[in-house]
This record gives structure tokens, C-alpha cells and sequence, in this order.
């Protein structure tokens, strides 16, 4: 039986989102005995409604809400209207991410520590560590079904994976395997094994890779403590007169308004929508939005050092086959400053079929330099880079002077320059990258620049002094004690692995002291 609350039930917890944060944290709390309510701007997507079709299966889950860009990086100029490639849909971005599931190294806990200071980076200890989070890394591998963790084995390599193996190999790597993955490489937790069919970025229609819309969603349903609004767009987070939230003002599919009332709110929208609605809910009590007392709200947009090399080779490598991300090369995500920069990446594999790899590559613009390109695509191989960007308090996510959104509002600017130190490491990875390849027998490569961002962190960041961020070390926001953040936009600093395992994680840890705080009338 699917639970259905009352608008004036104030004794639910109303959580905005239902993704890897605010999906896993639903069922959580539901599975605590805990009520929730969770709204969600798109519509509902199960593995037989995916689309094996790049184009067609972005129209379907991409959130293409008005957004603006600004800043130095190529995604302003080249995609202005798509500052990120996200999903809005049950289950957010856990339908099209890629599965990578990587643990924090020790040191990238403590960036302000163990970097140092770094001009114009804004770095900061998060005010938790390995050894914390450990016990909810156990649970959230388990949980996700991680590969190459526990008893459960590694995925097979695809070719695009035994191109980077060779190449890497060659050149003395040593940290190289096809990862730790949420893709079943045996059935596991009533899910089939991975079937290579390859469209991991388009929802897995097999349900071996983990994603919040048909695990932790459904299992939270069958509770009768969940009820999840589909189509339900938040628009504002309403308080009382002494500043504890009361609930949430949100608009149906047909664009007709509401109003839940609430114990607790917790935002858990992405980096981009959990900052701009908290701007959004100012009032005369929070002039500046919620939980900005400390001007952070919004600041220190990170979305890793990212960009791409593509090998073409003299034979096919098809490297469309198999698992999107089917390997890795971790070597270079140790902190090394002799190479030029703090922080440090990872390299693994990444496919994009025709339709994207078109949109994406830029291997000296359009002409026969990327038609030749596009020519060699069946002989290429390709990977990503994944690395620690530093945070800044300019790269910023704020209201837009200018455009608003399908309900009036103020759309998101999202503002991003590379620092320095961002710029040397990408720099750096390119020339590694072209360098496994070269050393697998390519005959051409070329480094292309970053895409739509995916991993998006750090505006709503943790904090162990109230001045420095937004929340605590639960996520919990240091001014209004029943208002969370339970995204990546809590992330103090980004650190060089895929962000999802973290975010699992640390719902999973935000669940049992939600459930503890409301058990002892803290909330």
C-alpha cells in the first residue's frame, strides 16, 4: 500500500529530490518508521521506458529547465543553456550515471591541511574523515552491489578497457582494472548481471546498475512510510516567526500550487537546483535565502577537472560494447605536488556514440581534422578525466537578473573559471593520456575539452565553524536546526573519485540521525 500524506501533516519529513541523495535517504528513513514525503520535478522512468537511443533518451531524462552560464570554461561558450548534463526524473542522475563507485583517499578529507595555501582556491577541511565514514562506505558498497568489494567480482574488460590496460601497463601503471562499479557483475539483490548492452548513460533497461528509481524508491514505498509526488516542481521553503521551516510550497504538472507542511525539509536537488532554491525562499527573517548567514549559499561550484582523450587505432577497438566506464587508471589520484599541482585523477574509460561524440569533440573545430575523426570512429578508443578541482569562492551558482524559469522564478546562473591548479592538472592528464595510447599502437590522439558537467559539488558545503559553510557534519544547516542538505552540493571539497558512493553514503549516515534527532524530540 502506497502511502499517501496530507498536505497539513506536519509531522513528515519532506525531502526535495530523489536521487543517489535524496532517493537513498527516503528509503532510509522509511525503513526507520519514519514519514516521508518526497517531491520530484520529473516524471517516473522504469528500466522498460529507457530509450537504447542517445538522442531520444536525452529528451526523455535530461533536465532542461532555463539555465545561464558564465565564465571562462569552454561549456559557457559551447553550451550555455546546458551548464550541466543531469536527470529529472524518480531516481535523478542515479539513472544516467555511470556506476564508478570509488571511497575518499585519507588526505582528500583534509584538502586545507594537506595542500596547504593555495592562492585564489577557498580549500577547507570537511569536519569528518576515512575513519567516519568508513562503516557507511561498508554499507553503502553493499547497498550499490559495488564490484571488486566484499565477495563480488570485477566486471569483464571490453576492448576500450584492454586498449587503456595494454597502453597503461606499458608505461609501468600499476592501479589499473575495470573498478569498482554499482553494475552487477553477478545477480545481486534481486538484479540481473550486467548484459554489455552498453546504453549505461541512458538507464540501464536491465536494472544491473544501481539507481535510486528502482531500488531504494520502490523499496521505500513498500514501507507505507513514502510517498513520493511525481512532477512536483518546488518552488519555495516557507518558516515560521522563529526561523524553524514549515514546509514547502510546490507546483503539480499542471502547474497548480501547494503547500506541504513539514517536521523537517531536506534538499537534495544537485548542486545547482538545492542552492538556487534556498536563494529563492529568502524572506524578511533571511534576507540573503536560507541557511546563509555565512554567504556560502551557492558558492565553491566544483564539477571536477574533467575532459577527454580519444586513440584511433589501425584496427577496430568498437568501443560503443560493453560497459560505458569499463576501466580505470588510479596511479595519478595520489597527492603529489612535484608535478605541478595539488590534488590529484583519475583516468578511466568512457564510450559516446555517434550522436554525442559529434557534439563533443572539438579536435581543432569543424574541417577535415574532425571529419577524419569522426571517420576513425570505429577504429577509437576513449577515456575521461576525473580530477580535484579546487574550489572557489567565485564559482558560483546564483539567481539570474535576467531569465527566469517555466513558473516565473528566477532561473540559475552558473559561473565556473578554472583555477590555475585546475588548468595544470588537466594539462597534465592529456599528456598521460595520450601517452597510454600511444603506447597501445595509436596512430592518432587528441585531448578534447570538457563536456556538460555531471559531477556537481560543493554549494551548500560542510563545515566545522558555521562562518565556513552551510551545514555541519550531518548536513544539517548551522542556522535552522530541521533544515538539511543531503546532496553533493554538501561536499566541502571534491576530491578525485566519482562523487556517488559518497553521497549514498553520507545519506545513509544522515538517515540514522534524522531518525535519532526526531526520536529524541531534537527536531
Amino acid at each position: 500500500m502506497v502511502a499517501k500524506f496530507d498536505l497539513n501533516d506536519d509531522s513528515v519529513v519532506l525531502i526535495i529530490g530523489t536521487g543517489s541523495g535524496g532517493g537513498v535517504l527516503a528509503n532510509e528513513l522509511a525503513q526507520r518508521g519514519v514519514k516521508v514525503v518526497s517531491l520530484e520535478a520529473g516524471g517516473r522512468y522504469l528500466p522498460e521506458d529507457y530509450l537504447n537511443d542517445e538522442w531520444d533518451s536525452f529528451g526523455q531524462l535530461a533536465w532542461l529547465d532555463n539555465r545561464t552560464t558564465s565564465g571562462d570554461w569552454r561549456v559557457a561558450k559551447d553550451f550555455s543553456g546546458l551548464p550541466a548534463w543531469i536527470v529529472k526524473a524518480v531516481g535523478g542522475t542515479s539513472i544516467h550515471w555511470a556506476g564508478a563507485s570509488l571511497r575518499f583517499q585519507e588526505h582528500e578529507w583534509k584538502a586545507r591541511t594537506n595542500y596547504g595555501q593555495v592562492g585564489g582556491a577557498n580549500l577547507l577541511d570537511w569536519p569528518i574523515d576515512g575513519a567516519e565514514m568508513a562503516p557507511w562506505y561498508d554499507l553503502a558498497e553493499a547497498k550499490l552491489g559495488v564490484t571488486r568489494t566484499g565477495d563480488r567480482p570485477g566486471l569483464p574488460g571490453n576492448n576500450n578497457y584492454k586498449v587503456l590496460e595494454k597502453g597503461a601497463l606499458a608505461l609501468g601503471y600499476k592501479e589499473v582494472s575495470t573498478g569498482r562499479m554499482a553494475i552487477n557483475s553477478v545477480d545481486y539483490d534481486d538484479r540481473l548481471a550486467c548484459q554489455q548492452t552498453g546504453f549505461c548513460f541512458q538507464g540501464c533497461k536491465w536494472g544491473a546498475k544501481w539507481s535510486a528509481a528502482y531500488t531504494d524508491i520502490p523499496k521505500g514505498e513498500a514501507t507505507g512510510n513514502l510517498e513520493v509526488r511525481e512532477r512536483c516542481h518546488a518552488l519555495k521553503i516557507e518558516h515560521d516567526d522563529t526561523g524553524r521551516v514549515t514546509g514547502v510550497l510546490y507546483a503539480d504538472k499542471d502547474g497548480n500550487q501547494h503547500f506541504q507542511k513539514a517536521r523537517v525539509v531536506c534538499v537534495a536537488g544537485n548542486s545547482i537546483e538545492s542552492p538556487r532554491i534556498l536563494l529563492n525562499s529568502a524572506s524578511a527573517m533571511f534576507p540573503d535565502g536560507l541557511a546563509n548567514s555565512s554567504g556560502q549559499v551557492g558558492r565553491n561550484y566544483m564539477r571536477h577537472v574533467t575532459g577527454s582523450v580519444y586513440g584511433v587505432f589501425e584496427k577496430p577497438v568498437k568501443m560503443w560494447r560493453g560497459t560505458t566506464m569499463a576501466g580505470i587508471v588510479q596511479d595519478e589520484a595520489r597527492l603529489d605536488p612535484s608535478r605541478g599541482f595539488v590534488g590529484g585523477y583519475e583516468l578511466e574509460t568512457l564510450a559516446l556514440g555517434l550522436p554525442f561524440m559529434a557534439a563533443f569533440l572539438d579536435p581543432g573545430g569543424w574541417g577535415r581534422s574532425f571529419t577524419s575523426a569522426l571517420d576513425g570512429y570505429e577504429n577509437m578508443a576513449g577515456m575521461w578525466i576525473v580530477g580535484e578541482d579546487m574550489p572557489q569562492e567565485t564559482n558560483r551558482i546564483t539567481l539570474s537578473a535576467t531569465a527566469t524559469d517555466q513558473f516565473g522564478l528566477p532561473a540559475p546562473n552558473v559561473h565556473f573559471d578554472d583555477h590555475p591548479n585546475d588548468v595544470a592538472m588537466r594539462n597534465h592528464a592529456y599528456a598521460l593520456g595520450e601517452a597510454i595510447y600511444r603506447a597501445a599502437g595509436a596512430t592518432r590522439t587528441f585531448p578534447t575539452p570538457p563536456y556538460p558537467s555531471t559531477h556537481n559539488l560543493g554549494t551548500n558545503r560542510m563545515s566545522e565553524n558555521p562562518r565556513d559553510g552551510v551545514v555541519n557534519k550531518h548536513g544539517q544547516s548551522h542556522d535552522i536546526a530541521n533544515l538539511f542538505v543531503s546532496d553533493g552540493s554538501q561536499f566541502t571539497s571534491g576530491a578525485a573519485e566519482n562523487p556517488t558512493l559518497t553521497i549514498v553514503a553520507l545519506a545513509i549516515r544522515q538517515a540514522e540521525f534524522i531518525a535519532g534527532e526526531l526520536s529524541r524530540q531534537n527536531l
